[in-house]
């Protein structure tokens, strides 16, 4: 089987809650106008081939370069879901009437936002919006978290995210998480009092109630003990078997990895045998 289309990330899902696999992580790939079941080709050999176009994911403009992982430069200097406060959320100026395009922060900034700790490479706190659990963790290759706290927007979890800063780490070792199910034993329920207790006194008010952690587990067959990324632009052919998918990465044997978010826009032709 082929199919040809400029690709998008992964979406993905969450088995129902009364399934006997409750938590497993349901991939499927955007390529065009056709949507790809990823978790139904692990264990077959997948070639890539990328054909050398980028177009925007938003504005379809063909692109040299890919900014944000997906815009082309007009689009990423101009839309709300490419400014600062994306990957910066303590930056953001919604809350004062300041934004990119005010209709879209309402739907987007101006909402619930959740501060929350999560288990991936290690122990890690971050925000994201309430409707973005728990794809938000699922990118991240998380296999547990948990919500920490609550805000009216997302300045707020931004500001309090700053705070925890200084005593969580905020960023995932993507070669950490990809070598591993999960790092050795860490308590997030403990995690959760020792951030409330370091937390600012006027930030307690917007710590959850809710202490249930969320498990995922990822369709992998086997954890790589090395893992060896893949450049699509320096290797724009590549073949090989499937045997995992984490985060956004799609894991082969040999421990080949391809960050599928990475290539948003890019214009690919996939072949599949068994």
């Amino acid at each position: 089987m082929k199919i040809r289309g400029n690709i998008n990330k992964m979406m993905v899902t969450l088995t129902d809650e009364d399934s006997q696999f409750k938590g497993y992580v349901n991939y499927s790939l955007p390529v065009g106008s056709s949507v790809l079941k990823m978790n139904e080709q692990i264990g077959n050999v997948i070639k890539f081939s990328y054909l050398g176009e980028i177009n925007c994911i938003h504005c379809g403009r063909k692109t040299k370069t890919s900014f944000a992982q997906g815009y082309c430069y007009p689009c990423f200097t101009s839309l709300p879901q490419t400014d600062l406060c994306i990957v910066r959320p303590e930056l953001c100026q919604a809350h004062i009437g300041i934004s990119r395009d005010m209709e879209w922060a309402e739907k987007n900034c101006l909402q619930e936002h959740y501060v929350y700790l999560a288990v991936s490479s290690g122990l890690k706190v971050g925000v994201t919006r309430s409707n973005n659990i728990p794809a938000r963790w699922i990118d991240q290759g998380a296999g547990r978290a948990i919500k920490l706290a609550k805000t009216p927007n997302r300045y707020l979890a931004g500001i309090m995210e700053v705070e925890l800063k200084k005593y969580f780490n905020d960023k995932t070792n993507w070669r950490g998480m990809l070598q591993q199910e999960e790092p050795g034993i860490i308590d997030l329920q403990e995690a959760k009092q020792n951030a409330i207790r370091v937390m600012p006194d006027e930030m307690k008010d917007f710590v959850s109630i809710d202490n249930q952690e969320t498990k995922i587990h990822y369709p992998v067959e086997k954890y790589p003990v090395k893992v060896k990324s893949i450049n699509l632009e320096k290797n724009p052919d590549f073949s090989e078997k499937l045997t995992g998918i984490k985060g956004q990465y799609l894991i082969f044997e040999g421990g080949y990895v391809i960050n599928i978010r990475k290539y948003a826009g890019y214009l690919m032709e996939f072949e599949f045998t068994d």
